[in-house]
């Protein structure tokens, strides 16, 4: 039994660990450009967009749906680069296990 309390304190502190890793996630950002820079995101580490610029000289009436892929584009990338972030500080946290359900 001694080894199971052992074990309990041990799956405590890293939860206690994760619940830290979040919120200092929530605090980083990755940027993604698409359109040659044209379309930038931001996004944080829990895979929430921060913020979206669009140059004037991408938007064209004429075409909203090439603008419409671009940002389409940079959204899907910035997420992809957040998922990749978390992953990596998740991966040092539980020591490169793989534990499902955790990310």
């Amino acid at each position: 039994m001694k080894g199971m309390g052992n074990m309990m304190k041990q799956a405590q502190k890293l939860q206690t660990k994760m619940l830290k890793l979040q919120e200092e996630m929530a605090q980083k950002t990755v940027e993604a450009t698409s359109g040659g820079g044209m379309i930038k995101v931001v996004s944080n580490g829990k895979q929430q967009i921060i913020s979206i610029q669009i140059e004037k000289e991408v938007v064209d009436p004429d075409d909203v749906e090439m603008l419409q892929d671009l940002i389409l584009a940079a959204v899907n990338d910035a997420l992809v680069k957040s998922q990749e972030m978390m992953t990596a500080e998740m991966s040092k946290l539980t020591g490169g296990l793989n534990m499902p359900g955790l990310m």
